[in-house]
């Protein structure tokens, strides 16, 4: 008995001393990280179904979707990365309890966000393009040159102008606080008709340095599919993005602006479709971006509504026509920058 009651003293006397220690419990334990809403797996057939008679734009999440059956340890590193980019949230201004998701909201309320100014400065990242094409000349340096312009435009914030009268959307639109500067053109002459979305021209023409470069394939990728790219937390062997040749630079014609490869980078620095690529309840963990449950074409007159809300139709990250989507918001940002901080999945990408 009296051993039963000397190990009940220590333990009570334990359990006292670790509650008067809990304010040096690491700061993901007293900090709630809300993980509730996360998701990567889609159902890109319902989705797809959905949309059929709308042209088909950009495939990432179909990608996504098989490099998660074939990678089974790729859910856990992309749990792992939207964990520490929640968690570089909440350690610029935001609630101490952070979700991803907008909760709803129309996408014109204030919320706290990340400054520029949030250590990381003026983010450049160095990038190599790949052209796969029979003739590679056949995409021109001038080309190049355009979609190098225009992705520097549209991370600097320098197209908010566009934004329509009557908007609530102009508070939102950010500096993302990102440059790209030309690391190298490489062109192959190769005959391949159309690449598919398997990565096969990455397996041909590997990636050079793509922990510390960003790598682009220009390619005929086929299916009227006009670009996709790879997720933080994905292979090496396999990151960057790639786009179709008609959608690089500028082209000209409804997607012809160089706004595809905005818009696939967006998914390489960790930012999901608008929608969500699912009903309304499906976010794409933006605190100031509007529920929607599909996306939207053309150049929508606005307000294009639903889920009750106005749509963010000006995002890049929707699929309107290049010349009617002009901006990110500031959450979009936040979420962008977090996977460039200390520790983060893109961090060695960073060559200030």
């Amino acid at each position: 008995m009296k051993k039963i009651l000397l190990s009940l003293l220590i333990l009570a006397v334990t359990f006292v001393g670790c509650q008067d220690n809990s304010n040096d419990l690491p700061n993901e334990l007293q900090t709630k990280i809300d993980m509730s809403d996360f998701y990567a797996h889609t159902n890109e057939n319902e989705f797809e179904a959905k949309n059929s008679a709308q042209t088909k734009d950009c495939y990432s999440m179909q990608n996504l979707n098989r490099q998660l059956k074939e990678n089974p340890g790729l859910y856990k590193k992309m749990y792992d990365i939207e964990f520490a980019t929640r968690k570089f949230i909440a350690g610029k201004g935001k609630p101490s309890t952070v979700g991803g998701g907008s909760g709803g909201g129309g996408g014109d309320k204030d919320v706290d966000v990340t400054p520029i100014e949030d250590g990381l400065g003026i983010i450049n990242v160095p990038v190599y393009i790949h052209i796969v094409y029979p003739n590679a000349n056949s995409i021109s340096d001038t080309r190049v040159t355009e979609q190098m312009s225009t992705l520097n435009a549209d991370f600097r914030s320098t197209n908010v102008n566009q934004l329509p009268t009557g908007t609530t959307f102009a508070n939102d639109a950010t500096d993302a606080g990102f440059s790209f500067s030309l690391a190298g053109t490489f062109r192959y002459n190769d005959t391949t008709s159309s690449w598919g979305t398997n990565d096969a021209v990455k397996a041909a023409y590997p990636p050079i340095s793509p922990t510390t470069h960003l790598n682009i394939w220009v390619c005929e990728i086929g299916g009227g599919i006009l670009g996709y790219a790879q997720f933080p937390g994905g292979s090496a062997t396999t990151d960057g993005i790639v786009l179709g040749g008609a959608y690089f630079g500028n082209t000209g014609g409804v997607y012809g602006a160089g706004r595809t490869a905005t818009h696939e980078i967006g998914h390489y620095f960790n930012l999901r479709h608008i929608w969500g690529d699912g009903r309304c309840r499906q976010d794409d963990f933006v605190l100031d971006t509007p529920s929607s449950d599909s996306s939207n074409f053309g150049c929508p007159t606005f307000p294009s509504v639903s889920c009750k809300t106005a749509d963010m139709t000006m995002n890049y990250m929707d699929y309107t026509y290049d010349s009617c989507m002009y901006m990110f918001t500031d959450g979009q940002r936040n979420r962008m920058r977090a996977i460039f901080a200390s520790g983060g999945s893109r961090a060695s990408l960073a060559s200030n």
